[in-house]
């Protein structure tokens, strides 16, 4: 463990392989070269975007393992199975009432949410006429092929996978943290003065660099400022596609419920004065630091979710929010505890092992009120018990 100058611990920095530090480089050079071709300065959203997503180089583009113990961070569905026994009973309490009713995945991870959910449904026969996922990883959809593929034949027989949204679907959308990976822009508040940070190169390194932001930031920041009575020099972030982007998927829904699923916070809570220094976080070996600029393009950059910003596009996408609350209290209602022991009942010898997996998931300095679950529906009214224990829709 090295020491910082206090003589505090400080995470030893992990040491990249040959490929990686190769692959590293690589992103570097095609980073800089969007900011040579932009006059010397990038957006930091611009540069999310490119570390992420730039096809064969960015980090969910790109082949390195991502989620579980081999990768970066670990999700919900790879801590245990209860998770997705859980969504799968929340599924079928929506599709019972649609015909033919079929469940879409946006951004299905390994593909373990996918399978956990089938085989529940399996279980309790109320199988979805078929499992859609939507992804735009390519090495993440090979996983999730290796993954369902040991599935039993008849289950697997209803997965596809769709290179766009549908045109029209009845059924449940299920997005499981893939907005927290959504560009984010950042910004520095003073009164009457809103700078946009972005990214320079000096002396062959990336580097924060403020220009004066527009007039939607300046504008939006503002407000924000206004209502938390926040100290000049406080710095955040906001994702200004992400409404349009949670529109577009939810376009296609002609009868059903999207649930989201990712960690963040309502609007009045999320640019709190003391969060002064913003959200951003950024993952590589289970190990979380705050510099996007250490390993482009091998490591995750993040942000928490505004939920009174999805909220608001979930309206204007036509839908009612029905349901806003935290994962432990959603887990609860939908029944972990009958899930444990069903699951403890068929393996005796996993009960102890799937109690330490519910704590994980549900304990308030674990994952449980950090993440959030939000219920979008549109059509006739549905049945949501995800979201009987506790509703905080008031506080979006």
């Amino acid at each position: 463990m090295q020491t910082n100058d206090t003589g505090t611990p400080r995470p030893r920095v992990p040491t990249l392989s040959d490929s990686q530090a190769e692959h590293c480089l690589r992103v570097h050079e095609h980073v800089l070269q969007a900011i040579q071709g932009s006059g010397g300065w990038i957006s930091f959203e611009r540069y999310m975007d490119l570390v992420l997503y730039a096809p064969g180089l960015g980090y969910y583009s790109a082949g390195a393992t991502k989620l579980g113990a081999d990768g970066d961070f670990t999700t919900a569905p790879e801590i245990s199975a209860l998770y997705g026994a859980c969504v799968a009973r929340q599924c079928a309490e929506l599709l019972g009432p649609i015909p033919q009713g079929a469940i879409l995945e946006v951004g299905a991870g390994t593909g373990r949410l996918a399978a956990d959910v089938l085989l529940r449904l399996a279980r309790s026969r109320q199988l979805p006429a078929r499992y859609a996922i939507l992804e735009v990883s390519p090495d993440l959809r090979a996983r999730q092929r290796a993954t369902l593929e040991r599935l039993p034949a008849e289950l697997y027989a209803l997965i596809e996978w769709l290179p766009e949204p549908p045109a029209s679907f009845a059924g449940v959308i299920l997005a499981n943290e893939v907005l927290d990976a959504l560009p984010v822009r950042r910004f520095r508040w003073a009164p009457g003065r809103v700078e946009e940070y972005g990214v320079r190169c000096e002396a062959g390194r990336f580097i924060w660099a403020a220009n004066p932001a527009d007039a939607l930031t300046s504008e939006l920041c503002e407000r924000l400022a206004a209502a938390a009575g926040w100290e000049p020099g406080y710095i955040s972030e906001y994702c200004p596609r992400m409404p349009a982007w949670a529109g577009a998927i939810a376009a296609s829904l002609s009868d059903g419920a999207v649930l989201w699923f990712d960690y963040g916070l309502p609007r009045a809570q999320y640019y709190l004065p003391e969060r002064h220094e913003g959200t951003l976080l950024c993952h590589f070996r289970h190990q979380t630091q705050t510099d996007p600029f250490r390993f482009p393009g091998l490591q995750d950059i993040t942000a928490w979710v505004d939920f009174t910003a999805l909220a608001e596009a979930g309206r204007d996408a036509g839908c009612e929010v029905a349901g806003f609350t935290t994962q432990t209290y959603f887990l609860a209602g939908l029944g972990i505890d009958a899930e444990m022991q069903a699951l403890a009942a068929a393996d005796p010898g996993r009960a102890a092992r799937l109690a330490n997996e519910a704590r994980e998931l549900m304990m308030p300095g674990a994952m449980g009120e950090a993440f959030k679950a939000m219920a979008w529906v549109r059509g006739a009214h549905r049945q949501l018990s995800g979201f009987r224990l506790r509703d905080l829709r008031h506080t979006l």
